[in-house]
């Protein structure tokens, strides 16, 4: 099919008057308009002539060839309505990928969200009493099952949750903090930036490096409302270092009256030891540590939606869901049904390496994606040749996200390198895979295009797309 913009034009050059009248291309259209309705095809219509009208004023348009005219709006017309919002192969290396969507849903929270795509619900209604519900009711049970807390909640995502326990528990009052974990999360996600948003005065205490339990003791006054514990995400400080944990920080808090809260950023809800991955944090282990509010995100390693996880006492919930911003917050019926889905997965440990994509993903044995990349080398090297060469090769793999930075687990792939050597030639590979029907995401690395195949679980979707690419390429 046409680019929207290609050129419909051919012999010699055009005048203005050479276009046709928008109306006459709308009856020569009369098929399209049926279709897709007057309004969005004459819009197209009208941009289409427009262009070729300040063309031909400029001499740059040569003779129409008005037979072509009819395709090239069909062809705008279905680039109009062509999703902005594609499914992607996620060839990157990064298993949960901020950019693309992080975890992948399970069959079951799909399932679940197309029961009720186009259904009423009971999101906020009793179905026991007849009367109105509170949507928290629906998920609160299995959140304080899977992680002993007395009670949770549920917001739009993490950073919310951290945002609204903080004003809920220290709006116009200090909150405490080690310099070393007043962090920041992807564009704008700065914890001081928060603590101001949420009305609270952010009290620093330690060094960057070091912080000791004194440090919290001494910085504790009558102004404080809240001692606040930030899991490192996206970084790793090594060397000369001391914190504070969250049994040793618990005993501090509670003896001045305060509340302990910790943001677990990622927050997975199963030892990732028993799964040969590298240990991360859990909420089960923050409660039992002592932390009243502990906060997680639901679309990383939890491998659910993006949603934010609030779990804790009775108490410090109970006031954050009387907050004024919780309702802003919270989480929509969608996301909130994918999420009770992906709980569910956990009442079932034995398959959930099996059920979770997230999981899944993250526990691939290498030989097998090795073997994935050996079968499928032959059919990527026909496809780029004979200006590219492809090679199996062993690759490093990150979890993402912010979970576990400095870990890697290892992975195999293809490596594609330029036979001429250049490396605009690489640069021209990419994008021609991310121009495919279901664009294909690699990286660039030492002068090599790498593929990590960690994340294609159906190798199907690249090889029959291979044919295309090599079009293209010629």
């Amino acid at each position: 099919m046409a680019a929207p913009d290609e050129s419909v034009v051919h012999g010699s050059k055009a005048s203005p008057k050479d276009l046709p009248a928008l109306d006459k291309l709308l009856r020569d259209c009369a098929p399209l308009v049926a279709e897709h309705g007057h309004t969005l095809v004459a819009g197209e219509a009208r941009a289409l002539l427009d262009g070729l009208r300040l063309r031909a004023v400029a001499g740059q348009l040569a003779r129409i060839e008005l037979d072509a005219l009819a395709p090239t709006l069909a062809a705008r017309v279905q680039a109009r309505l062509a999703p902005a919002m594609r499914a992607v192969l996620n060839l990157s290396g990064t298993v949960i990928h901020t950019n693309l969507g992080r975890a992948l849903l399970a069959d079951a929270a799909l399932q679940q969200v197309l029961a009720l795509l186009g259904s009423p619900n009971n999101l906020e209604f009793d179905l026991d009493t007849g009367g109105r519900g509170d949507r928290d009711d629906l998920i609160e049970g299995l959140l304080c099952e899977l992680t002993g807390a007395e009670a949770a909640t549920v917001v739009n995502n993490n950073a919310a949750a951290v945002l609204l326990g903080i004003a809920a528990l220290a709006r116009g009052r200090e909150a405490i903090v080690s310099r070393g974990e007043l962090v920041e999360i992807g564009g704008a996600f700065r914890l001081p930036d928060v603590m101001a948003a949420a009305g609270a005065t952010l009290v620093e205490v330690g060094t960057t490096n070091r912080t000791h339990p004194r440090d919290y003791e001494q910085a504790v006054s009558e102004r404080t409302a809240l001692i606040v514990k930030v899991h490192a995400s996206n970084y790793a400080v090594q060397g000369f270092t001391a914190a504070v944990d969250e049994a040793t920080l618990a005993p501090i808090a509670h003896a001045a009256g305060l509340p302990l809260m910790t943001d677990l950023g990622s927050g997975a809800l199963v030892d990732l030891a028993k799964y040969g991955l590298p240990a991360e944090p859990l909420p089960q282990a923050m409660l039992a540590a002592g932390c009243d509010v502990v906060t997680f995100s639901g679309d990383k390693l939890l491998g659910g939606p993006q949603a934010g996880l609030i779990v804790g006492s009775r108490e410090a919930v109970g006031r954050i869901r009387k907050s004024p911003m919780k309702r802003a917050l919270r989480l929509s019926k969608l996301p909130f049904a994918a999420l009770e889905a992906t709980l569910r997965l956990y009442l079932r440990p034995e398959r959930l390496a099996r059920d979770l994509p997230t999981l899944r993903l993250l526990t691939r044995p290498q030989g097998q994606i090795a073997a994935l990349a050996a079968r499928l080398q032959p059919e990527l090297a026909a496809a780029v040749a004979p200006r590219f060469g492809v090679e199996v090769v062993a690759l490093q793999s990150q979890i993402g996200s912010g979970s576990l930075p400095v870990e890697r687990l290892p992975s195999a792939g293809l490596a594609v390198t330029a036979l001429d050597g250049r490396g605009r030639m690489l640069e021209a590979l990419a994008t021609a895979l991310r121009g495919l029907p279901r664009p294909v995401i690699g990286r660039i690395h030492d002068d090599r295009l790498l593929l990590d195949l960690r994340c294609l679980e159906e190798p199907a979707l690249l090889s029959s797309q291979l044919g295309l690419l090599k079009e293209m390429l010629a």
